[in-house]
């Protein structure tokens, strides 16, 4: 059985650009889709934070130390520039694999700046 787990997270990211007559897409500053663990052209989950929208498309690079975060296309319609996104990309894992797997989790200030990394979410509490 293979299993569809969370590969990594790129957590309250901050929309730069929405440009809705651009090749749909989401542009991600080059050096945030390596800490990211996000490949070019990699399926991609959006959440926003700011009003509720779910949606997918696939990553492109945009300029490395740019900060970019822009939500192109059609897709432009869900987001807003300012607004907080939360981009998530899964993968496919055998049970031994999904036993050993820690996602790359990336936590973001509202600069696009990294603020710290992590393998695991915390447990919710009551």
């Amino acid at each position: 059985m293979e299993l569809t787990l969370l590969k990594s997270k790129l957590h309250r990211v901050t929309v730069t650009h929405a440009e809705l007559d651009y090749e749909g897409s989401c542009a991600i500053d080059d050096n945030l889709m390596r800490i990211g663990n996000i490949r070019e052209y990699e399926q991609l989950h959006i959440y926003n934070v700011t009003n509720g929208e779910r949606f997918s498309t696939y990553a492109i690079r945009a300029e490395a130390g740019s900060g970019i975060i822009s939500i192109n296309g059609a897709a432009a319609h869900k987001a807003s520039t300012g607004d907080l996104l939360i981009i998530c990309t899964y993968a496919g894992f055998s049970e031994v694999e999904a036993s050993l797997h820690k996602p790359q989790l990336v936590y973001f200030d509202r600069k696009n700046q990294v603020t710290h990394t992590s393998k695991q979410i915390a447990v919710q509490a009551a």
